[in-house]
This record gives C-alpha cells, structure tokens and sequence, in this order.
C-alpha cells in the first residue's frame, strides 16, 4: 500500500487550492447571496483541465483518475462548495458521453464540454420518482427520425441555463430496463423549464424543473442504446458519489482550519479557547473523523478506476460517510466560533448549508446503506 500522492497528484491539487483561493473564495459569499451562476468562472477552470477531469485526451479532457478528481473537487470546493459542486455534475455529465457515446456524438459535444463553452445537466429525478429512480415517467416515443419526450425532471442543476441536459428516460417498459439516455440540447422544440427553486444553499448554480411537452429530439441524441440508460445512470453516480464526497471533504476541511485558528486566537475566561481540553477534544475528534473518511474515499475511487468488482459498494461507503462526517465537522466548526458561527460575516453558516444537501443528493445517504447492506448479504 502506497499513501503518497505523486509529483502530478500534488502539482494539479495545488492549481485547484490556489484557483479556489484567488478565484472562488473571496466571491462565494456574494454569489450566495446574489444566486448569481458564475460561468466565466466555472470557464476559467475549464482552462485548467477541470472540466472533463476524466474525459479523454482526443476531445478535450484531461484523462486523469478518480482518484485525481477527488483531489481537484476537494481543493476546488474549500473555495466555494456549490461551485466545486456544480463542475462535479458538468463532469460526470460528460463522462456519460465519452464513455457510452458513439464516436460521432463524442466528437459533436465533448470538445465545447471541455473548454464549458457548451455547459451540462444531468436529469434523472423526477417529482414522483426520487429514491427509486427505475420508476421514473418521462416517456420518450420514436416517430420517424425523432424522439417525442414528456414528462418533468425536478431539481436539475443548471435547469434553463445549461446547453446540453443528459437525461434519462422511459422508452420501454416499467421497471430500470425500459431507460434510456438522450441528449437534449438547449432550444429543443417542446423543452421548457419550471421556476428556479428557492434552496437552503447550493445558491452558485440555478436549479428547476426541465418540461417536455411533446418535446421533439432526434433520434441520432441516443447515447448507448435503448434500454441502457439505467446502467449509465448507475456507473455515472459512482463516480458523481465520490465527487460529492469529495466536496464534503474540502469544505470541511475549510471549516476545520478556520475553527482552529479561531481557537488560537479567541478568549473566554481569561484564556484561549485552545486552552480548554474539552475544545481540544473536539478539534481532535473532528480531524480524525475527517480523515478517516478522505481514505475511504480515496480508497474507493482507487476501486472504481481500477473496476473492482466491489466498487460500488465503496463509493456507497464513502459517499455515505464522507458526507455525514463533513455536515458534522461543519456544525462542529460552527459551533465553536459560537455566535458569530451564525453570522453570515463568516463562511460557516454558508458552508454548512451547502454541504447539508449533499446527504441527499446522488442517492441519499439512506439508499447507500441499502445498496452496502445488499452488497454485504449476497449469497
């Protein structure tokens, strides 16, 4: 087992943390407050390579690791985590294309991906259709050389502003092997978008419901064929787990630096916060809890590249705890800068709604456990 990161791994985790601090962080908070979307931002990173992370070489991408993807989306998201968030989706977005694309739509899409001069959704929830995502509605009808979509998605990051919407839909029976995935491109006759929704955090990116209504795409948008679309979901949420996981991380870690800092310099009592045991074993608690989970992520997305039959358990775990471990070690934060924790002249309150939809989102935490306890009692 071999622990350090190489010479490439820390050069390209470095580029994230100076991006993050001299382009994320000092406009996170108006961002937030603006709901403003940052795309020229998000396109300066797409200069860096952090836009199809894990795409390949001949399109655009960078063709890095898993494991390289953690880094970045760890260092990125201790800048501004609804940003690092919404460069997670665009990536796992257009890996669905790279990977499962033919050569033709590789070729039409990836390479304006890569640089977000075209910027990705990804569309699978739906009002009715949450946790058990195979039961999803939207129906997608062949009539000639086209599609005819309708339906509704609910909760799409980038709903009415993003270019290309990964979507997946129904064009045969019940059940996950009726699914399939279609690109649908901005402008698509029938494609319309519901009100953005008025959100707790994540407020960087917009989110909405995306309308079919007799929406009309043509045939040749298929990504794999029918009936695949599940398959691609599943795979594309492994590593869209991971990522998220690894957003959880870098916030918290942001926020586990700022409250020790705060503990060095605050006093109470007539003696630094960093003083008294019972703070100290708090900030212990959370620095150990917080790198127990950056290894199981790390080891986990090690599986998923290397395709370890177990790897989606993995990610599963990871997912599960790096996210349940980064909301707490927020609160823990916030908690110990006390009132002013709560005060919106600190990132903490920020960073702790930010970070609390990631236990929902990408499968909640509850379908983790589901999908680990099925994996621990197969006979």
């Amino acid at each position: 087992m071999h622990f350090d990161l190489s010479e490439d791994q820390r050069a390209f985790r470095e580029t994230a943390r100076a991006f993050a601090q001299r382009r994320l962080a000092p406009f996170a908070a108006q961002w937030d407050e603006e709901k403003f979307f940052p795309v020229e931002t998000l396109r300066e990173a797409a200069k860096l390579g952090f836009a199809g992370i894990y795409v390949k070489e001949d399109v655009g991408g960078s063709n890095l690791s898993r494991l390289d993807a953690a880094l970045i989306f760890e260092a990125l998201s201790a800048g501004c985590t609804s940003t690092a968030a919404y460069l997670s989706i665009h990536n796992m977005a257009s890996w669905m294309i790279d990977s499962f694309g033919s050569d033709e739509q590789r070729r039409k899409w990836l390479p304006r991906l890569a640089t977000m001069e075209l910027i990705a959704s990804y569309c699978l929830t739906e009002p009715g259709a949450g946790s058990d995502a195979a039961s999803l509605k939207t129906k997608a009808v062949l009539n000639g050389d086209d599609y005819i979509l309708n339906g509704t998605k609910a909760f799409i990051s980038g709903g009415g502003h993003s270019d290309i919407y990964v979507c997946m839909v129904r064009t045969g029976g019940e059940g996950a092997g009726g699914v399939s995935c279609l690109v649908i491109e901005k402008g698509a006759e029938g494609l319309g978008f519901g009100a953005e929704e008025r959100k707790m955090g994540w407020n960087s990116q917009p989110t909405s419901q995306v309308i079919f209504e007799n929406a009309r795409v043509p045939a040749a948008n298929l990504i794999g064929a029918e009936g695949m679309g599940f398959k691609i979901a599943l795979q594309g949420l492994d590593g869209g787990r991971l990522n998220i996981g690894a957003c959880s991380l870098g916030t918290a870690g942001a926020a586990l630096e700022a409250a020790r800092t705060y503990m060095l310099e605050r006093e109470q009592f007539g003696r630094k916060l960093s003083q008294f045991q019972a703070l100290q074993f708090k900030l212990a608690d959370m620095a150990t809890e917080l790198e127990a989970a950056r290894l199981l992520l790390y080891q986990a997305a090690y599986k998923l590249e290397n395709k370890h039959a177990n790897a989606s358990m993995h990610c599963a775990m990871a997912k599960r705890l790096a996210t349940d471990t980064g909301f707490q070690v927020v609160n823990d934060a916030l908690q110990i800068h006390g009132g002013y924790g709560y005060l919106k002249d600190y990132p903490l309150e920020r960073n702790l709604r930010d970070v609390r939809v990631h236990q929902i989102l990408e499968g909640a935490n509850e379908i983790m456990r589901m999908i680990i306890a099925r994996n621990l009692l197969k006979s």
